[in-house]
């Protein structure tokens, strides 16, 4: 049987790069997870595995707030937003905008939605981007060396069961995620 690290090892550094790009967009912190596991394993360096992801959640991140600048010019795409009214928001936007981005990064589920609003209200660019920048810096690195040590237990450890226990902690991950988002739009509709 080939193992899965195996074929990945045998890929090259921009097939694994462009992997964990693609990966960030579709859940950012699964592949952060999964970057770690395969770093520990050898499977792609450490820096290189960051950087794919510090560049995957960047572009991620701009391309949100796009989206939202998007919608603010093009009537047809407003239909895929959910945002509050015009000039309050516009204001609050902007005056607010390094706590909405710095926030959201730490609180999952509110990415899509305040990001979007970031740019549709035309929040200050230049501020979204570097804060954006400087919280993924600390919350990617953080997910990644949490789940580089928790993966290089599991790798050590667990033999045969260790990729179960990766895909338990994964699914773990995602799960939380999930549950924070359901509670935080339960709350706002009470």
């Amino acid at each position: 049987m080939i193992r899965l690290s195996a074929i990945m090892a045998s890929q090259p550094l921009w097939l694994k790069a462009f992997s964990i790009i693609l990966g960030t967009f579709i859940l950012e912190d699964v592949a952060t997870v999964l970057a770690a596991t395969a770093a520990k394993n050898g499977d792609i360096s450490i820096i290189a595995a960051l950087l794919s992801l510090y560049l995957g959640v960047i572009v991620g991140d701009v391309g949100l707030y796009g989206l939202g600048l998007a919608g603010s010019r093009w009537v047809f795409l407003r239909r895929f937003l959910t945002l509050p009214s015009e000039e309050q928001a516009r204001t609050w936007f902007s005056r607010n905008i390094i706590a909405v981005v710095a926030i959201a990064r730490f609180i999952p589920g509110v990415r899509l939605p305040l990001y979007t609003a970031c740019g549709f209200f035309r929040a200050p660019f230049c501020a979204f981007a570097l804060t954006a920048i400087a919280a993924t810096l600390v919350w990617t690195s953080l997910l990644f060396l949490l789940s580089l040590h928790i993966s290089g237990w599991l790798l050590a450890h667990k033999s045969g069961w260790r990729w179960a226990g990766i895909a338990g902690f994964v699914l773990c991950i995602f799960a939380m995620g999930r549950l924070i988002g359901h509670l935080q739009r339960g709350s706002h509709n009470s």
